[in-house]
């Protein structure tokens, strides 16, 4: 069978070279990788929504953030008060406020080089490796690392997985959990079988005697468990591993930890799922509904009504 476009091929003026069709990824790169908010999938084409970008539009971990770095903003002012009398001209006072200004910013910068140098240490006990020497030899690191090993010994934990991508098509959204994990003396404080698989986080954040974990990590950790789908690390998925309806946050510090239940069962899920409608209210619809003043019409115009 011919089809009009099989006879027009001959009459038609010469088109141009055509693209290379785009090689189809193969390998890990099918994994979805997070960008400005998003993970897409280079398999399907499918946009879904970061976990912790809906949690920062839709809930109120923004105001707590807000407040926690005015907090630290006033701590460093009050700590660095020789400083900020000193600074006398325009230039030593935009320098100043500059560098007061930025304050959270580079405590966030060291709290997320401490957050990742601790996926990297639980990375290499779930793939069976080393743990990289710049993390060993780090004296800074050195009372994270102790702790975290002396809350495996003690909780006799193994890992399933760290670091893995998951996601919920059906939902839209995707995300990096942290790990999943077994432990039977874990278990038995929640009543369950001691091969139960657990939902993990880390949290490295405040002290050990000032609240560290707050709800939204409920929030994230319910989503991950209702994920679909799950990325292997060869590029390959699986449906989502069944987890227990709590999970844990490991809250890690230099002087010690807390190992803190947190419950991530299916009503949990449903909080989150109206924190996802208030994110997309705030990101999408909130931008459109408020239009520009109306204007008096004039005489003409009123004429032509």
């Amino acid at each position: 069978m011919t089809t009009v476009a099989q006879a027009g091929a001959n009459t038609a003026p010469a088109a141009g070279p055509r693209r290379k069709p785009k090689a189809a990824p193969t390998g890990p790169d099918r994994i979805p990788r997070p960008s400005q908010g998003w993970y897409r999938d280079r398999v399907t084409g499918d946009k879904l929504r970061r976990v912790t970008t809906i949690l920062s539009q839709g809930s109120t971990k923004g105001d707590v953030l807000a407040l926690w770095a005015a907090n630290l903003v006033a701590e460093t002012a009050l700590a660095h008060l020789p400083r900020l009398v000193s600074a006398r001209t325009p230039e030593q006072r935009t320098e100043t406020y500059d560098w007061l200004r930025r304050a959270p910013l580079r405590k966030k910068d060291e709290r997320a080089d401490i957050g990742s140098a601790v996926h990297q240490i639980i990375e290499a006990h779930v793939l069976g490796q080393p743990i990289p020497t710049e993390l060993v030899d780090d004296p800074e690191m050195v009372p994270y690392l102790d702790n975290f090993l002396r809350f495996m010994e003690e909780w006799q934990v193994t890992f399933e997985a760290s670091e893995m991508v998951v996601g919920n098509r059906t939902a839209g959204y995707a995300g990096t959990l942290d790990y999943l994990l077994r432990s039977p003396l874990i278990a038995a404080e929640f009543g369950a079988p001691a091969t139960t698989v657990l939902m993990g986080d880390t949290k490295t954040g405040g002290e050990l005697d000032v609240k560290g974990v707050y709800p939204e990590a409920a929030l994230q950790m319910a989503a991950y468990r209702r994920a679909e789908v799950a990325w292997l690390r060869d590029g390959s998925t699986v449906p989502m591993p069944a987890t227990h309806s709590t999970g844990v946050v490991l809250h890690l510090r230099p002087e010690g930890y807390r190992l803190i239940p947190v419950v991530c069962d299916d009503q949990v899920f449903a909080a989150f799922q109206i924190v996802q409608q208030a994110a997309a209210w705030v990101s999408g619809l909130s931008k459109t509904v408020v239009q520009p003043a109306l204007t008096l019409p004039t005489n003409d115009q009123k004429a032509a009504a």
